[in-house]
């Protein structure tokens, strides 16, 4: 904890990387409604954190190619301080959270902003967002596609990859 007793707002930004597609091709392609296929990162001490293929990475909020968030949520308020969070950071990326270790339904973007926000504010992400991959596998087209899907490794251009090791 910051022993100045500083408070920093943490919030979720959300994208929805289909663009408005999954709303309209979900029902078809899987039978079931999606509202989008999201991608989150965490903005906190004035950046945006996330996670993918190449590692943990940061940029200037909404600074990937993405752009501005569909959508912000404010998970709250951290005492933790920026160096105590970036030496965390930096064990997760030497860990848990190498680009080698990125699987698009097991262990992505969204785990690491569910596990980040814990960390710093003890909230989970909305669970809408945690529960897309088993959702998109429990139907008969996400298993088909599940080879295929398993292969791409996402991550938004425009970060500064803060480790990017790829380790076995």
């Amino acid at each position: 904890m910051d022993t100045n007793g500083m408070k920093y707002s943490v919030q979720l930004y959300i994208y929805d990387l289909s663009r408005g597609m999954a709303r309209s091709l979900s029902p078809i392609m899987l039978g079931k409604q999606l509202d989008g296929i999201w991608h989150t990162a965490i903005v906190v001490y004035g950046d945006e954190f996330f996670f993918g293929g190449v590692g943990i990475s940061s940029c200037s909020p909404g600074g990937t190619m993405l752009g501005p968030p569909d959508n912000v949520v404010e998970l709250g308020d951290t005492e933790v301080s920026e160096d105590i969070f970036m030496d965390y950071l930096a064990s997760l990326g030497e860990s848990a959270y190498r680009g080698d270790r990125y699987r698009l339904f097991e262990h992505n973007c969204n785990t690491f902003t569910n596990e980040v926000a814990q960390f710093l504010t003890g909230s989970n992400i909305p669970s809408y967002i945690t529960d897309l991959p088993s959702e998109v596998l429990s139907t008969p087209f996400g298993q088909i596609l599940r080879p295929i899907l398993n292969s791409i490794h996402i991550a938004p251009p425009g970060g500064n990859v803060i480790n990017g090791r790829h380790n076995s």
